[in-house]
Order: C-alpha cells, then sequence, then structure tokens
C-alpha cells in the first residue's frame, strides 16, 4: 500500500507543470523576458527610453507580475509599445504563450507586419487560456501560428526590426518569450 501510494505521488508530481521559473528553452532559443524585469527592451519612440532593471513601463501599463509574466494592464490606459533593445532578420522564430483576457485587441509588430491579437477574429484563440504564438521569419516570409495553426501569412518588410508588443485594448499575459536567429 505504501508502494502504491508513493507511485500515486511520484505520478502527481511529474504531472505537475513546471513554473515560468522552471522554464528552459528550446536548443538555439534565448529568452527575451527574464521574469523578473524588463531588461532588453524599450519604449517606441525617438529616442526610446531603456527599460532595462525596470518592472513596468508608461505607469503600469506594462509590468512584470509576481508570476514572471508580461502583463498588460487594461486598468491603465494608453495605446503605447514596447520594444525589443534587439533587432531580428528576416532569419528569426519568436515563441511565447499568451493569456489574452475578455476584450483583447493587443498588437504585436516584427519585420513591418502588424499582427492583432483579437480572440473574436481568431478562433483558435481561447480566452482566460494559455495559447501558443509561433512567429517565423523565413525566406521573405512572416507567419504567425497560433496553437499549432497558420492564423496569417506576411510579406516581411526591411531587412531588420526590432519586436514590438502594443498595449491597445484588453488585458493579456504573455510567458516564455524567446527567439531564435539565423537559418
Amino acid at each position: 500500500m505504501r508502494l502504491l501510494l508513493c507511485a500515486a505521488v511520484a505520478a502527481l508530481l511529474v504531472a505537475v507543470p513546471a513554473g515560468a521559473d522552471d522554464f528552459t528553452p528550446e536548443p538555439g532559443f534565448k529568452t527575451l523576458l527574464n521574469g523578473k524585469d524588463l531588461t532588453g527592451w524599450k519604449t517606441k519612440g525617438k529616442p526610446g527610453e531603456s527599460l532595462d532593471g525596470k518592472t513596468d513601463a508608461y505607469k503600469g501599463r506594462f509590468k512584470v507580475s509576481n508570476e514572471g509574466t508580461l502583463v498588460i494592464d487594461p486598468a491603465v490606459k494608453g495605446d503605447v509599445r514596447i520594444e525589443t533593445a534587439q533587432e531580428f532578420g528576416k532569419e528569426t522564430t519568436i515563441r511565447f504563450d499568451f493569456r489574452p483576457g475578455e476584450g483583447c485587441n493587443n498588437d504585436l509588430f516584427l519585420l513591418g507586419s502588424k499582427f492583432d491579437i483579437n480572440p473574436k477574429m481568431l478562433k483558435m484563440v481561447k480566452v482566460g487560456e494559455w495559447n501558443t504564438m509561433d512567429i517565423t521569419a523565413a525566406g521573405g516570409t512572416t507567419t504567425f501560428k497560433i496553437n499549432g495553426e497558420t492564423a496569417r501569412t506576411d510579406k516581411a518588410k526591411g531587412e531588420k526590426s526590432t519586436f514590438e508588443i502594443r498595449a491597445e485594448f484588453g488585458p493579456m499575459e504573455v510567458r516564455r518569450l524567446r527567439a531564435k536567429t539565423g537559418g
């Protein structure tokens, strides 16, 4: 009986998903959010303000939560963007999980492509649940996939750009944001 109980407890421990701190990116990927602050990011504008060491931007419109996620807080008003300090070329993959709340309509920008995260228009997005996003730039094309399903494909515009997140409407959280450059 004791052996059976130990086996059941061990099975439960294995089934518990890893927290944000336990996440390890796939080989070749580097994290873009460290889970503690906004180091490696800046406000969008000329010149953009470095967010290194800061836990929020635009008076809390973007903030890093205690769980290590990037939160877009709709209680703080403003149509604003943050962007990576790093630029990405035409051979890049950006991957992350996102959890949209009711009324979410926030945007992503890469290589001249704008992508709306609007669950009302994207049937594969689950509101209130973690969804996966893969953005792949290859061969002059940028492909946006959500939960493994292609949502949109665009021609890349320009050789390089930062990756931007725009807080427009509604709540959204982002975790496990990472990028891989090169072929």
